[in-house]
């Protein structure tokens, strides 16, 4: 089957690299343009656009599939059928039905669970403890056509987004490595998906989403300072600076604590086990933190070396 990969983070990187090495026919990979990094302003370009160009593939770069010239690179590969792997653009109908089997989508979330654009940081922030992969064939809709198959990926308690990232990159490839021939032999048996989706929309990330509000519960908060590591990486404020929180953990006895009387964000203790801070209800124990401008580092090493003037987080200013 001759292939179209279409992808740009990491994520597609890492499927990309095993449909190459498992023998799969790549004529032409698709990512987006270049992004600007740095003082210097230099031209960076995606995951998936590096490794093509590393295993000398064809490669198209594009801040918008829609224009005429990029669906005629596309068509002139004559490909079986278009891979999509968090490419980040909508594709629009002409490239749906261009090839044989259409545009086949891998999705990190057991759909019709979290549509959108970034389910697996929402699995985790949601405190989910299992997510999985999506073999879909795209329709016009988000994240709406028929499931081709899946595969269940368990979300451990320390799992942050990163490190779940790489369990669903794996995951991913071998689905679809799996799924493919079942596509190309007609044997495959399309599941047609519910019109509403059973989880809110897996929206985009934002830098603003990491602030922590400390009146939310801490097995709410212990959730989301996972799910923004390593982007944009949850944060609060300490003695009007910037602190940014890489991990914590909610209290065994949070339950014995939600009624200290402390208000949300006032630091409880702070010693060799961390920094521990009331929340709306419970405790929960800063263990690595990160002051602005200063490096990471495990929340004991971080209180030998500074002195905390206030004695609650969250104030700025």
């Amino acid at each position: 089957m001759r292939l179209v990969f279409m992808g740009s983070p990491d994520l597609a990187a890492v499927i990309l690299k095993m449909l190459y090495e498992n023998g799969c026919e790549i004529v032409g990979v698709v990512t987006g343009t270049d992004k600007s990094r740095g003082r210097k302003s230099t031209l960076i370009p995606t995951e998936v656009g590096k490794l093509a160009q590393e295993l000398g593939l064809p490669l198209l770069k594009t801040p918008r599939v829609r224009r005429p010239e990029d669906l005629a690179w596309i068509r002139e590969k004559n490909a079986d059928a278009v891979i999509v792997a968090a490419f980040g653009q909508l594709l629009p109908a002409e490239l749906l039905k261009m090839t044989k089997f259409g545009c086949i989508n891998v999705h990190a979330s057991l759909l019709p669970a979290y549509r959108g654009a970034a389910p697996i940081q929402w699995s985790v922030l949601d405190g989910k403890t299992q997510t999985g992969v999506t073999i879909m064939q795209m329709d016009e809709g988000l994240d709406t056509g028929d499931i081709l198959s899946q595969t269940v990926v368990p979300v451990d308690e320390e799992d942050t987004s990163g490190t779940l990232f790489e369990k669903m990159a794996e995951a991913g490839g071998k689905l679809l490595l799996e799924t493919l021939p079942a596509i190309a032999n007609g044997t495959v048996k399309p599941i047609k998906q519910p019109a509403e989706s059973t989880t809110p929309y897996a929206g985009r990330i934002t830098k603003e989403m990491g602030r922590i509000d400390w009146s939310r519960p801490a097995h709410r908060i212990g959730p989301w300072i996972r799910g923004m590591n390593p982007w944009p990486c949850a944060y609060t404020y300490l003695d009007g600076k910037i602190l940014k929180i890489w991990k914590a953990s909610v209290r065994e006895d949070a339950a014995e604590r939600k009624n200290s009387g402390a208000e949300p964000g006032t630091i409880l203790s702070a010693g060799k086990e961390g920094i521990e801070v009331q929340t709306g209800s419970g405790t929960i124990l800063l263990t690595e933190v990160q002051l602005e401008g200063k490096k990471r580092m495990n929340a004991a090493d971080f209180l030998r070396g500074y002195r905390i003037r206030s004695d609650r987080l969250g104030m700025h200013g």
